[in-house]
């Protein structure tokens, strides 16, 4: 989820771009050259909505206090795009991950517009790598019962045939110990 013409809200759309440039073998929904965001989230939601048995993560930036910037959040529910700057849209994905690109409580869209590439790309390529190795984790413990394609979107949307069992071993491929 977000859009190229943001440095702040890219973050969605870098990754897509990115695991596409990987070679991630899921389809990818969304990327710089195609965002998802909030004009076309609606269709893209309805079109996730036909495919049942799949396992859907959607990847945004948000804004968050001045010691949460540059953290990644896992959550399980759907992404909620848009609280930020106060959008109604709809939710999206099983889960979700979301970057604190920027300090959030006044003037968001400006926020947004000036949040510093440079954190925006790390960020992006440490989500990318890290749908990379759940990925590689989830299909080695399938072994032989692969979970069937993924599908990762501009905001990256990464899909699995969704179980507990594969649940746990996604949140756990991103959570980061201290």
């Amino acid at each position: 989820m977000g859009t190229d013409r943001s440095t702040g809200d890219s973050l969605g759309p870098l990754v897509g771009s990115m695991l596409a440039d990987e070679g991630f073998p899921g389809e990818v929904i969304g990327n710089l050259d195609e965002p998802v965001h909030a004009e076309n989230l609606g269709r893209v939601v309805m079109s996730l909505g036909e495919e049942s048995g799949f396992l859907d993560l959607g990847v945004d930036a948000c804004l968050g206090t001045k010691t949460e910037v540059g953290a990644v959040m896992v959550r399980s529910g759907p992404l909620r795009p848009g609280l930020g700057v106060k959008k109604k849209l709809p939710p999206v994905g099983d889960l979700h991950l979301a970057g604190v690109v920027n300090v959030g409580g006044f003037m968001e869209y400006m926020v947004l517009q000036n949040t510093r590439l440079s954190l925006v790309m790390k960020m992006a390529r440490a989500i990318s790598s890290g749908i990379q190795k759940a990925d590689a984790l989830l299909r080695s413990a399938c072994e032989k019962k692969r979970p069937g394609p993924l599908r990762a979107a501009g905001e990256s949307i990464l899909s699995a045939r969704a179980n507990d069992a594969h649940l746990s071993q996604l949140l756990q491929a991103y959570v980061r110990k201290p």
